[in-house]
């Protein structure tokens, strides 16, 4: 019978292997007359798969969860556990190492303004670009990165001052500031991943024994925080209007939410087919990235949407049942983190992509493109199969035990 590690794993590269397939089927484009000319060109071959970009990004996904499977998350826990300078008084013992992961965090996040580097994609900049002569040029999103490290830093602050954590002050409002100093700054070019980080964050920091009262003091100023991003900005108002009347705005505003439930419709049961979808033909807008999943449910219909539903929800069950069984508190809160995100990630692009909430541009784990968040998912998903592993190693160790115990008392009895 498979482990819950081993079917995390399983259940990443079967969401992974379709998502490389479904984003060269999306990337189709229509052929200039210029290039008709000197012939057809094939739809999706494997050759075509096998030699994309996607592909080279499946590689290194599977590279980041092999590695960090075999990471000793025993030896890892207790080196997180003296990690940091001891602090002269007990209260404030773990602030100043988080201040300064807060510091660092937000310099990382800063890097997107440099000049030569800084990239700006719809009115946003979130984008590193490094040109590579002959290659093209590498992208990394900073906010990917912050989103798994604001994970790490809350689950060793959380463990780390865990008795102090039903406390206010020198508990719950430590925790609570550094997740919102850095969701807020990344909120204010991405507030669709600034809203994901808070709210895995939150839940991290509830899983680690702060009050829910403490948070609900916080949610006025958190959704006044939401509501003035919005309105001071053109186009999240015109994405708001838009999703409450798409029609009113159909060529505009609207009209990436129509075609997304258009290309859901004319889907089906069965879809029409693998490459024989018509919307990526730019007719859906983002249909590698945030809408793949439109076009998943065109080409295979409710069949294909209900298998990358169900790899999901088995994903995120078998995760639960390892994080249950973790004892190590940072290794448990950052698991409770990573769970908390892939989960709300896929639910928030699940509710776009059908037309149940405003556009926002929060990719499908492990299914939408995107290089960045393959690899550092992939990663943090391997260190989930890797905590499994170390509970199998326990029960085999225990089990030796209990038949060396059997054993003994046999004998006992038999001289007796």
């Amino acid at each position: 019978m498979l482990r819950p590690g081993q079917v995390v794993v399983l259940c990443a590269l079967a969401l992974l292997t379709l998502g490389v397939v479904m984003v060269s089927s999306a990337g189709m484009e229509v052929q200039t007359l210029g290039s008709v000319e000197e012939g057809p060109r094939p739809g999706i071959t494997p050759r075509s798969i096998l030699f994309s970009r996607s592909s080279a990004y499946f590689a290194l996904s599977l590279a980041a969860i092999v590695i960090c499977s075999g990471v000793p998350v025993g030896r890892l826990a207790a080196a997180l556990e003296r990690c940091g300078p001891a602090a002269p008084r007990a209260s404030i013992d773990g602030l100043m190492p988080t201040a300064i992961g807060v510091v660092a965090l937000l310099a990382l996040l800063g890097t997107v303004y440099l000049p030569g580097i800084g990239h700006e994609v719809n009115f946003s900049h979130r984008w590193l670009r490094f040109p590579i002569p002959g290659l093209g040029a590498l992208t990394l999103q900073p906010s990917e990165i912050a989103k798994w490290g604001l994970l790490g830093l809350l689950a060793w602050y959380a463990a780390r001052r865990g008795a102090y954590m039903k406390r206010f002050v020198l508990g719950f409002v430590p925790g609570v500031a550094a997740l919102g100093v850095v969701s807020g700054f990344v909120a204010m070019e991405d507030l669709g991943t600034g809203v994901l980080m808070a709210a895995a964050g939150g839940l991290l920091l509830l899983a680690a024994g702060a009050r829910f009262w403490h948070f609900a003091l916080f949610i006025p100023p958190g959704v006044a925080g939401v509501v003035f991003l919005i309105l001071t900005s053109e186009y999240r108002v015109k994405r708001l209007l838009a999703f409450l009347d798409p029609y009113a705005e159909a060529q505009t505003t609207g009209y990436q939410m129509i075609q997304s439930m258009a290309a859901i419709a004319e889907g089906g049961g069965a879809g029409r087919g693998l490459g024989n979808g018509l919307y990526k033909f730019g007719y859906l807008p983002e249909d590698t990235n945030d809408f793949l999943f439109a076009i998943i449910c065109e080409e295979l219909g409710i069949a294909g949407a209900a298998v990358v539903v169900s790899l999901l929800l088995l994903l995120l069950w078998s995760g639960s049942k390892i994080v249950a069984r973790e004892t190590s508190p940072v290794l448990r809160l950052f698991g409770v983190g990573v769970l908390a995100t892939i989960g709300i990630q896929a639910m928030i692009n699940l509710i776009v992509v059908t037309g149940l909430g405003p556009t926002k541009g929060i990719a499908l784990p492990l299914v939408s493109s995107g290089g960045t968040g393959w690899i550092l998912t992939a990663a943090c998903l391997g260190l989930l199969a890797s905590m499994d592993h170390h509970h199998a190693i326990e029960d085999a160790a225990a089990g030796d035990e209990s038949e060396a115990a059997e054993e003994e008392a046999d004998g006992g009895v038999a001289l007796a």
